[in-house]
């Protein structure tokens, strides 16, 4: 596979790029230009999924599939199914021909300081746009995030901006994406600061502010079909809701982990098969198609079927069966290999399991008489907190479709809940997860690509001192004097690693000087590899309480190469962690 590419062919100006990198001025104008081209991406991306239902479904103008009250059968099964086939087929050549592994922002701010590929991501968002079109209950925002991340990395690879701004352009392409689709700019925002960036700063808050702003502006002038959450009239909140609106936070989050591991669990029954790869997205296809022949709420993204006003006036055994059936198709979907995300899925699903949340209270306890609609908020809050990971997040795309603030208290209450018991239960949101899988240790989007570049490859000394292991304790000494070295490296015959002698206690002895070096090795197991991170190496210095540890080839020859050590380690680490403070903290 190819590396990700750094490089770009266009080349901005010394004087404006330096103009950029020198003022936060032109941090914020960048932002806003990357906001506003986010807005466009997601319009356009928007409209040809519209296009595509419309052509191959035979909707009216404007209907949303998971809108429809009906789509032809034959159509429901076929259109998923070969949809499903022919995007097998373009994955399967498009790893046939070498193309870099795909990098998500999340990824990308977290290991790769920022950069993406502007190929990559327009390929995910093209594979977004095709799986949601043909009918597969996938969500659009991860082709939104992706392509307009993408495109702020570009931009900041044009400007040669550092590391931590190039993170914050990022950033900007997911909080314009994120607030345009939902018409919620403080939403988007708190989706870059949690999710994006990893954490959030005052130096931030400008750029990404004002990156949320245009791409709301932007999605709301050029947009075809408004992407906002709408909910029918809702009766007050009380004290009371405060409170059972944690029991809906447990419930939700419950439900979250398990839709997150049964997308695991369908892509591993998939692998142990051996089914053929492009066969995997159609047969995931063909059983959508079957569902959507009872419901076409199962289809696409649903953002038809997040018009509240509409699903909440149903009877409650179509409810549930929609909300059981989506839940599986959205699995399905994912773990069949289809492209997209569970965002706009989990708010459908959170907004069905209020309902019937509150529904059930309702008949257990007639007294309590919960508002649906209410519950359908907190419930679409709590579901997508569990999923994709965002409390505050998703406390403001609710704060922003209702405009009821102590709605959004009890939606914060249940995503606190929801937010917390998926962290112990399972520990990670869906992105996470998938990273996870795939044997990546990446909990957030918080910068750690410095700490996996500080690797003790590049911080060992290459001029190091060994001794043959059979050499006696007493020729030991003359050759190496007391003060002259710390540690000597024990070798075989063969130059293998056999261990370290500590010069101090070998010459500490007044008996048994006859002898070999052998009888007084430390560590005789404990090295370092050159590929370890600072964190690892670190910690091989504390578990094996050594000063100086060998880094030798490969765990398998054990070639000495060089030498460390942990005082050098840690001055390292604490540099690199100034340093990346410091940019934190906007210092420039």
């Amino acid at each position: 596979m190819m590396s990700i590419a750094t490089t770009t062919a266009l080349e901005v100006p010394r004087r404006i790029r330096a103009w950029v990198r020198a003022r936060e001025a032109g941090t914020v104008v960048l932002a806003a230009v990357v906001g506003a081209v986010a807005g466009l991406v997601i319009t356009v991306m928007g409209g040809v999924v519209t296009s595509l239902h419309e052509l191959l479904f035979q909707l009216a103008p404007g209907e949303r599939l998971s809108a429809a009250k009906a789509v032809s059968p034959i159509a429901a099964v076929l259109v998923p199914s070969i949809g499903g086939l022919l995007f097998g087929l373009a994955n399967l050549s498009l790893r046939r021909f070498g193309t870099e592994r795909l990098i998500d922002p999340i990824e990308a701010n977290a290991v790769r300081g920022g950069r993406m590929s502007f190929r990559g991501s327009m390929i995910v968002a093209l594979q977004t746009v095709w799986s949601s079109g043909v009918g597969a209950s996938v969500g659009l925002e991860a082709g939104y995030t992706q392509a307009a991340s993408g495109i702020g990395s570009w931009f900041g690879r044009v400007f040669h901006l550092r590391r931590s701004d190039l993170r914050l352009m990022v950033g900007c392409g997911a909080a314009g994406a994120i607030a345009g689709a939902f018409s919620a700019p403080f939403g988007g925002a708190f989706y870059a600061f949690e999710l994006i960036m990893g954490g959030y700063t005052a130096s931030a808050l400008v750029p990404i502010g004002i990156a949320a702003l245009n791409g709301f502006l932007v999605a709301r002038i050029f947009s075809p079909l408004p992407l906002g959450i709408y909910a029918d009239a809702m009766g007050p909140v009380s004290g009371r809701d405060l409170v059972i609106a944690s029991v809906l936070g447990l419930i939700a989050a419950l439900i979250g982990v398990a839709i997150m591991r049964g997308v695991a669990l369908c892509e591993q029954l998939l692998g142990r098969i051996k089914l053929w790869p492009p066969l995997r997205p159609a047969l995931g296809g063909l059983a959508v198609g079957a569902m959507a022949t009872v419901t076409p709420q199962v289809m696409s993204s649903g953002h038809g079927a997040l018009h509240l006003s509409g699903m909440m006036d149903q009877p409650l055994q179509a409810i549930a069966l929609v909300f059981l059936l989506k839940a599986v198709a959205s699995v399905l979907s994912l773990g069949s290999g289809f492209r997209g995300g569970l965002f706009f899925a989990s708010l459908l699903l959170g907004a069905l399991c209020g309902k019937l949340f509150a529904a059930g209270a309702n008949l257990a306890l007639p007294s309590l008489m919960l508002d649906a609609n209410v519950y359908a908020i907190i419930g679409m809050g709590a579901l997508s907190a569990s999923i994709i990971g965002g409390p505050l997040t998703m406390t403001f795309i609710a704060l922003e479709s209702t405009g009821d603030f102590w709605l959004a208290t009890a939606v914060m209450i249940a995503v606190i809940i929801s937010t917390q018991i998926t962290r112990e239960i399972f520990g990670y949101s869906f992105a996470t997860w998938r990273f996870h899988l795939r044997g990546e240790t990446i909990r957030s989007a918080a910068d750690v690509g410095w700490i996996r570049d500080l690797t003790v490859g590049r911080m060992m000394r290459p001029d190091f001192h060994t001794v043959q292991r059979d050499t006696t304790i007493e020729a030991f000494r003359t050759q190496f004097a007391l003060g002259s070295t710390g540690q000597v490296i024990a070798i075989d015959p063969d130059g293998h690693y056999a261990g370290m002698v500590i010069v101090p206690e070998a010459h500490g002895l007044d008996t048994g000087l006859e002898r070999p070096v052998e009888a007084i090795l430390h560590h005789r197991e404990t090295v370092l590899l050159p590929s370890m991170n600072v964190r690892e190496a670190a910690s091989a210095f504390d578990r094996a309480e050594a000063e100086s540890l060998a880094v030798v080839d490969s765990a398998v020859d054990r070639q000495v190469i060089g030498l460390l050590s942990e005082a050098h380690t840690l001055r390292r680490y604490a540099e690199e962690s100034e340093m990346r403070r410091r940019e934190l903290l906007g210092e420039r």
